[in-house]
């Protein structure tokens, strides 16, 4: 009997080797499918999901600090360089990273006192969704994202920011949620 070429036995093998994939493939339709979860989907409205800052990550989000209230409010967390939008019963319905300008609020309880839609921040970027709701020391603090979504450029030596910075979409989210008389948490 003549030797079989080992091309041979490699495409056979590997034409056997698509059958079955094929074969398991079309069974595997016709079996039960997993389902994910079903989860509210945050609305453009004020509740809606980050990209950190939201850039979604394989993992959970960061929880809502405990020091942070009830009710309604957005929270600010300085070391986390974190912000939540939390709704009426205390869920997070987005969170995302921001950039602190150079100066920081203290932390307390304020409330979101003026709203800019679009102006030239102090380092010179256009920025649009200024939700503003303390000043310290003369300088302006509120939440703003470049109108191309950018990460602000290294402040100038010795300049004084105020802009807590975030990407565009976020930016959008903040403004929706941020109505003026809403509660801002600002912690450690």
């Amino acid at each position: 009997m003549p030797a079989i070429p080992s091309w041979a036995w490699v495409s056979g093998l590997t034409a056997g080797a698509i059958v079955a994939v094929a074969v398991l493939a079309v069974r595997a339709e016709g079996g039960p499918q997993p389902v994910a979860a079903a989860t509210p989907r945050p609305s453009a409205s004020a509740t809606a999901d980050a990209k950190p800052g939201a850039s979604p990550s394989a993992k959970a989000p960061a929880a809502v600090p405990d020091d942070s209230g009830t009710g309604r409010r957005i929270v600010y967390s300085l070391g986390d360089r974190r912000v939540w939008l939390v709704d009426a019963s205390d869920s997070a319905r987005r969170t995302f990273t921001v950039w602190p300008g150079t100066v920081s609020p203290d932390p307390g309880a304020y409330e979101v006192s003026s709203r800019t839609e679009a102006t030239t921040g102090s380092d010179g970027v256009e920025i649009e969704n200024i939700v503003y709701f303390t000043a310290k020391s003369g300088v302006s603090i509120g939440f703003s994202n470049a109108l191309d979504g950018s990460s602000p450029p290294p402040p100038a030596e010795g300049a004084r920011t105020g802009g807590v910075r975030m990407r565009a979409a976020d930016g959008d989210a903040l403004w929706a949620f941020g109505t003026a008389g809403t509660p801002v948490v600002v912690v450690g």
